[in-house]
Parts: structure tokens; C-alpha cells; sequence
């Protein structure tokens, strides 16, 4: 019963976040009240919960990662391949080799084998708090682009270098080509798994659809079950059940391009992986939360680790790794832009110094940095306390929140006007797609119409029927085959007919309402209505 209520309360908690984030005028996005939220349920109540990291990662981690890579535009992540696997890889190995260093150089007291394992928990950024900070101030598409490229990639890179850092805290020894061999098996080896799972799970799926049916719910369930197939897979083969989880997530963008499924599959399909986005991504940062008031109780304890007293060492120690880690991350997107994205033949000057202050600032710290530094050891091979464990977990939590506010204040400063590198229109590509798809509309209709109506008696009301259609769809082609100032001309109309068909839409909606209230309209019926208009008003986007 009292797990039961943890889970109803950490469900509250999100909710609270999202109407707080809206209603308080404050320039944070929704993890940081999140955070807040959990933080005080943990000095309210006496409900702990123990963060069991195998436990955390596989409840949280694959379906988060999976639609992440599944959603992901494939195009733009193709596209930017370069930038993103420099930011991925380089980027987590030079961070952990420079903060390593700098963190027992700053801390003697903390093993350098802890300090690289610390570095490497910091490493991986987190596109969850930066999606949230976007909706108050968009980022351009590219580089939001990027960010989520890199997130998805540099998870595996940061816990791989976790786990060997961690093997050489407790073994004392450490071997670059083992560590190298290791890696490659951990990588490709996770991505095939993802790669393998997921077609032959859909492939399964298909042929069972043809040959007995589709049934809506087995579908939405099978998608959710895809990624945690793909990361216990992975984990049982010793591989990066990550890096399958993304890559299981590319894998259906793929197969998922056969358009077999029905229409309202998908749509109640969406809805329920929205769902399970919103609230496991709530989730996260309030259980973050809920942990800090048992780590700062410990603060006293842990500062002596380092060999101060006085606790404000704790939070110079925080700001430092975090100026640390912009540092770092300030010079290899300069380095990375200036070979990639800003090379001759896109743009010719050096890149502008607001677009790497903001990919920078766009480094914050989340889910990845808690779940790993969790998994610290609690003891060493000989029984021993690991070394600097709730020191290590302190810092941690300190560049999570730390990261957060200052992506929450400088983002919009930086992004205000900010241009990044052009990229062509995709508006031909669209027009295109629209009169070729209108086109095979009209096609498909006229094959119905004479297929239907020969030697019926009822043959002109097929006719009129196909002839109301095709003219919606002759009049989509009209409008996007014409000259620049028609086209502009269909755009306004396009606003206009949204505009009105929204007021007409909402006030169906209300009339069905009213009757239903008063017991004109029985409930499954308004349901049927309500359902309707509702698809209708998605089409709008309203």
C-alpha cells in the first residue's frame, strides 16, 4: 500500500509541476519545479524511495530513448552525422579525460579513478530539460536537431567510460586496449541487437495483421514493449541496452514507413506514448528531487571528504565543475562547428560565438547523470567503503540543478535573434508530396466510381459522390501548382478556413455538449460526435 501511494504522489507531484510551470511567471522550466516538487516531499513526508539504478534504467531509460529515436527527424540526424558523433564520442572522451583530471586535481582526497568516474556521469546531456526550456523560447530546429542526436548517442559513450572507470577504482588497473575492444562490443553490439529486435518483431506483427486482423490495443502494446525487449536483450549479451533502445527507436521509424497500420491505431497509439513521455520524464526529476533532502543531511559528512569543514566548499566545488564543463563543451563545439557546419561552402567565416555559447549552454545534465552515478559501488572488492560515494553523488546532483538554471537564464538570451547556418526550403518538397498524393486520390476515386456505378441504378449518386471529392482535390493541386502570388494567396485563405473551421468546430462541440447535459443526446452516441469533431480539429492542428 505505501508503494501504491508513492507512485500516486509522484503522479501528483507531475501534474503540480505543469500547472505551477504555467500559472508562476518565472523564466525555469518545468523539470527544475519538479525538482522543487520532490524535494519537498522529502522534507514533508517520511517516505523514501531507494533508487535501485538496473531498476531506474530499464523503467525509465528505453521507452524515453526509444521514442526519442523513433520520433527523431532521420534526415536531419543523417544530415548532421558528422557534428553529432564529434559531440557524441569526441566530446565524452574529451570531457571525461579533462574533468578527470581537473576534479582530483581540485579534490586530492577523491581517488582519481572516482574523479574520472564522476566526469564520465556528467558527460552525457540531457535534451529532456532542454526541450522543456525550448518551449519558452525556440531553438532553432537545427541545432535542436543536434542536441537530440547527441543526447541519444552519448549516453552509451558516458556509461561505457562509467564502467570502466569504476572496474579501475576497484581492480587498480586499467587497459586502453580492452577498454577500446570493449567498447566497440558494447556499441555496435547494442545497436544490432536494437536493429534486430525491432524488425523481426514488426515483421511478426505484420504477417500476423494480414493473414488474422489487426487488433488496436495488441499493436499499441507490442510498440510499447519493443524497447524493453531490445534493452534486456542487450544487457543479457553484455551490450549497451541504450544504444539498443535507440536504435530500436530508429528501426521503427523505418519499418514503420509500410503505413500498414490503421489510422486510429496510430492516433490512439500517439496519445498513449505522449503520455508515457510526459510522465516518465515527470517522474525522473521529482524522484531527483525527492533525493536531495537525504543527501544534503549527509552534506556535513561529506565535506570532510574533501578536507574542509565549512559546506560552502561543496557548492565552489559545484560551480567549478560546472564553468569546467562549459569550458570544455565551449571549445570543442567551436572546433567542431569550425570543421563541420561553418566549413567553406556553408558558411565562410568562423562560427558565430552566440551559436556555441548557446549549443554550450544547451549541455544540461539530467536523468543519464542521476541514474549513473547511482551505480557507484557501495563497497570495494575487500569490503572497504567506496571512496567518495555521497561525495561524488553531491556533485552530481549539484551540475544537474546548477546546469538547469543557467540554460533557464541564458538560452533565451543567446537565442534571442539568434541565426544558425541556412537551410534550404523544404516547401517545393512539400507541394510536391501534396499534389502527388491529391493526385493519386483523384486516381483512386475515378477506379472506384466506374467499378461501382456501371449498370446500377443508383450509378449517379456515385458520380455526384466522386465528383464532390475529386473537386476538394483538384482544387489542392490548383492551389499548390500556381504562381508565387497565388500560392501566398492560398496560405491566407489556408489561415482564414483554419480560423473559422476552429469557431465552427468548437461550437459543434459545445451544442453536442449542451444536449448531452440535458439529456437530448444519449452518452455513446455523444461520444461517437465528440470523437469525431475532435479528429476533425486535429486536422486544423488546433
Amino acid at each position: 500500500m505505501e508503494t501504491i501511494s508513492i507512485i500516486l504522489l509522484l503522479l501528483l507531484a507531475v501534474i503540480l509541476s505543469g500547472i505551477l510551470s504555467r500559472v508562476l511567471p518565472l523564466p525555469f522550466p518545468r523539470p527544475l519545479f519538479q525538482i522543487a516538487l520532490g524535494a519537498g516531499i522529502g522534507l514533508a513526508a517520511d517516505w523514501r524511495v531507494t533508487l535501485d539504478p538496473e531498476i531506474f534504467f530499464l523503467l525509465f531509460l528505453p521507452p524515453l530513448l526509444f521514442l526519442d529515436g523513433w520520433r527523431i527527424p532521420r534526415e536531419e540526424l543523417f544530415k548532421d552525422g558528422k557534428t553529432i558523433l564529434e559531440l557524441a564520442l569526441g566530446l565524452v572522451v574529451f570531457t571525461v579525460l579533462g574533468m578527470g583530471l581537473f576534479i582530483n586535481w581540485m579534490i586530492p582526497s577523491m581517488p582519481l579513478a572516482v574523479a574520472f568516474a564522476l566526469a564520465a556521469v556528467v558527460s552525457p546531456t540531457d535534451p529532456i530539460a532542454v526541450s522543456a526550456i525550448a518551449k519558452r523560447v525556440p531553438i532553432p530546429k537545427r541545432m535542436m536537431h543536434i542536441l537530440e542526436g547527441e543526447s541519444l548517442l552519448n549516453d552509451a559513450s558516458g556509461l561505457v567510460c562509467l564502467r570502466f572507470a569504476i572496474a579501475a577504482a576497484l581492480t587498480g588497473a586499467f587497459s586502453i586496449q580492452d577498454a577500446a575492444f570493449n567498447f566497440l562490443w558494447v556499441a555496435f553490439g547494442g545497436v544490432a541487437v536494437g536493429t534486430g529486435v525491432t524488425w523481426a518483431i514488426a515483421r511478426t506483427k505484420t504477417w500476423i495483421s494480414r493473414h488474422y486482423g489487426e487488433e488496436g490495443g495488441s499493436q499499441i502494446l507490442i510498440s510499447l514493449l519493443i524497447p524493453f525487449a531490445s534493452y534486456l536483450v542487450a544487457e543479457h549479451l553484455h551490450c549497451s541496452g541504450i544504444l539498443a533502445a535507440v536504435a530500436a527507436g530508429l528501426t521503427m521509424g523505418f519499418v514503420e514507413r509500410t503505413g500498414e497500420i490503421e489510422a486510429t491505431t496510430r492516433i490512439r497509439r500517439s496519445t498513449v506514448w505522449d503520455t508515457i513521455q510526459f510522465t516518465a520524464n515527470g517522474i525522473i526529476f521529482v524522484l531527483l528531487g525527492e533525493q536531495l533532502p537525504v543527501i544534503l543531511a549527509n552534506a556535513a559528512e561529506t565535506v570532510r571528504t574533501t578536507g574542509h569543514h565549512e559546506p560552502w566548499w561543496l557548492a565552489i566545488y559545484v560551480v567549478a565543475i560546472n564553468i569546467g564543463l562549459a569550458g570544455l563543451r565551449f571549445l570543442w563545439v567551436w572546433l567542431s562547428f569550425r570543421l563541420t557546419l561553418f566549413r567553406v561552402g556553408q558558411w565562410k567565416q568562423s562560427p558565430n560565438w552566440r551559436v556555441v555559447a548557446a549549443m554550450s549552454f544547451a549541455g544540461v545534465r539530467g536523468a543519464i547523470t542521476l541514474a549513473g552515478v547511482l551505480t557507484l559501488p557501495l563497497a570495494m572488492g575487500d569490503g572497504s567503503p567506496f571512496p567518495a560515494r555521497d561525495l561524488a553523488i553531491f556533485l552530481a546532483m549539484g551540475v544537474i540543478i546548477v546546469s538547469l538554471i543557467v540554460a533557464s537564464i541564458g538560452l533565451p538570451l543567446l537565442l534571442n535573434g539568434l541565426q544558425m547556418p541556412a537551410e534550404p526550403s523544404h516547401q517545393a518538397e512539400e507541394n510536391a508530396a501534396r499534389v502527388a498524393a491529391a493526385e493519386a486520390a483523384i486516381a483512386a476515386v475515378e477506379r472506384i466510381e466506374h467499378a461501382r456505378a456501371e449498370g446500377r441504378s443508383d450509378a449517379d449518386l456515385y458520380v455526384a459522390a466522386a465528383s464532390r471529392i475529386m473537386d476538394t482535390y483538384r482544387q489542392r493541386i490548383e492551389s499548390r501548382r500556381g504562381d508565387a502570388e497565388t500560392i501566398a494567396t492560398e496560405r491566407i485563405l489556408e489561415q482564414i478556413e483554419r480560423e473559422l473551421g476552429l469557431a465552427a468546430l468548437k461550437a459543434e462541440r459545445a451544442e453536442i455538449f449542451r444536449r448531452t447535459r440535458h439529456g437530448e443526446l444519449g452518452s455513446e452516441l455523444s461520444r461517437k460526435l465528440i470523437r469525431e469533431i475532435d479528429l476533425l480539429e486535429a486536422r486544423y492542428g488546433g
